[in-house]
């Protein structure tokens, strides 16, 4: 529900995290590309009212885990009279019975999580039947701790799905690779083995398929670690509870989601 102040809450928060952002990105080691970090807000279970006054505040790239809820946001009449040019990442598990609705969604901007060849080819076809001028940005999910909590492709399967996509999915532009840090590691033992791993596989699929590293994306990171991964390299980092504060679940939006409690916690 919105109240009165919130509007300066949510500047004040997203001044500070991108302060964060930036001061994480500075001390990148000089062998990393230079790129600038991209902040995702994840918004999800928070109204649009919330969206709307972050946006105000000059934040553009939004996040949701959940299908029927980014659609309801992303349809709104107020939200897209007054963010226009908002850009939804679409960060949870997508069901193949849900792609057509995603594809629907106004200012989808990219999909982070696919994981499987099945899945890539239904939404390039999907896509293709939307009949886009633009190609849609995916990312390739990867599940670099091989937990089974967690989705994503196995890491010895990225390039041969990166290949696919390139190659097979005209509809499609593959941008980077996606992973979900282990939650609650502790960084005194050393740099976290995840995202350690997920530039592992950038460095592969770029030798592999000839790509320039700084042509790939590396999507790692979320509020508890989000400085760390941008430190070894993260490009995107996807950021809720830091910004918004806690969520409040109800069963209305839960579908179509990475739903374990390690998947949901940006």
């Amino acid at each position: 529900m919105w109240r009165a102040g919130m509007s300066e809450e949510i500047g004040k928060a997203l001044q500070s995290v991108r302060e964060r952002v930036q001061h994480a990105a500075a001390r990148r080691i000089k062998t990393l590309p230079a790129i600038d970090p991209r902040l995702v807000a994840v918004s999800k279970t928070k109204p649009v009212d919330v969206v709307i006054e972050a946006y105000r505040h000059g934040q553009r790239y939004f996040g949701e885990n959940y299908v029927q809820e980014l659609a309801e946001k992303a349809s709104d009449p107020s939200l897209l009279s007054s963010c226009p040019d908002i850009k939804w990442h679409f960060i949870g598990h997508l069901q193949k019975t849900h792609i057509n609705k995603l594809v629907g969604v106004p200012n989808l901007y990219i999909l982070e999580t696919i994981d499987s060849v099945k899945l890539a080819d239904k939404v390039n076809s999907s896509w293709q039947k939307k009949g886009s001028s633009e190609k849609l940005k995916v990312m390739v999910q990867v599940n670099t701790s091989s937990e089974d909590s967690k989705y994503g492709l196995a890491p010895a399967e990225t390039a041969e799905l990166v290949k696919h996509i390139r190659e097979k999915c005209p509809s499609l532009e593959f941008v980077g690779l996606m992973t979900i840090g282990s939650f609650g590691y502790d960084l005194t033992q050393g740099p976290n083995p995840d995202f350690q791993m997920l530039l592992a596989q950038r460095d592969m699929v770029c030798e592999k398929l000839g790509l320039q590293i700084d042509s790939v994306e590396l999507s790692m990171g979320m509020s508890s670690d989000f400085e760390h991964a941008i430190e070894v390299g993260s490009t995107n980092v996807r950021i809720g509870s830091t910004l918004f504060g806690d969520r409040v679940y109800s069963k209305a939006v839960k579908e179509g989601a990475n739903v374990t409690s390690t998947q949901n916690k940006s």
